[in-house]
């Protein structure tokens, strides 16, 4: 990646799909660095789907290797994958609708302390208390982390608590498909402050999108996909709108810049 300097906080390396005898993804190399947002784009069908479960470890690449600060990395399966660093925010958002915010940000996780003896209870008071924290450092607008439901809130609620609990136990790259799908412009503005907040923590972030404006607003960093391969790996101040779509629609190498 052009513009960047030091290890890559998260690298895939010349990672090809295939199902059958159709290719979904061809030899696809990306970069994620710390304190940078990274926007991978293209049409349907472009392999954005392929691509992001292969990172995130829902599906083994057939060949080509994923590296976390340097070292290479395999994935079993996407809690292994969690477990090693990498952070996911899903478009079907994966929230616990009857819960409230405290447990989802703890949803598999929950800290327990000592009670009678070897038995162990769920501490509560420091759930809540970390899951405040974490909502007042990012200027979440939430009613409460404790007591309400989250089925309860709107859309952009919703998605700002799934971005909210990927900040909080990321330890290097949260990915995100579709931040703001289906959200209306005050939510989804609300969703990409919290993004450039995460940004601002010096983690790295993968966002996928068709909002080419948003693409436009945050991105350092875009990688166009095309049939499954990559066309273009750009530095966002030479990208322009028109080129962006012109790369989407066409693949025409000739509009690289960078």
């Amino acid at each position: 990646m052009r513009g960047a300097t030091g290890v890559p906080a998260y690298e895939a390396r010349g990672l090809t799909k295939r199902y059958g005898h159709i290719e979904a993804a061809t030899d696809i190399s990306i970069e994620f660095h710390p304190g940078e947002i990274t926007a991978i784009v293209g049409d349907n069908g472009a392999g954005k789907s392929t691509l992001i479960k292969m990172l995130t470890g829902a599906v083994r690449p057939d060949s080509g290797t994923l590296h976390l600060g340097g070292r290479e990395v395999r994935f079993h399966d996407p809690l292994d994958a969690r477990l090693q660093g990498v952070e996911v925010v899903y478009q079907e958002l994966a929230l616990a609708a009857n819960l409230d915010v405290t447990a989802n940000v703890f949803l598999g996780r929950e800290l327990r302390k000592r009670a009678f003896g070897p038995l162990r209870v769920l501490d509560k008071k420091r759930m809540a208390a970390q899951a405040r924290a974490e909502v007042a450092s990012l200027s979440i607008n939430l009613p409460a982390v404790v007591g309400p439901v989250v089925g309860s809130m709107s859309g952009g609620q919703r998605q700002c608590v799934a971005i909210a609990r990927s900040a909080f136990w990321a330890k290097d790259i949260v990915l995100m498909d579709e931040p703001t799908a289906a959200l209306g412009l005050r939510e989804s503005t609300a969703v990409l402050e919290l993004i450039t907040s995460i940004k601002e923590r010096g983690l790295a972030i993968g966002l996928i999108s068709h909002a080419l404006p948003h693409v436009s607003e945050l991105a350092d960093h875009v990688v166009v996909l095309r049939h499954g391969r990559k066309v273009a790996d750009i530095r966002h101040e030479k990208l322009t709108v028109q080129q962006l779509m012109g790369l989407i629609v066409e693949g025409n190498p000739a509009a690289r810049v960078g």
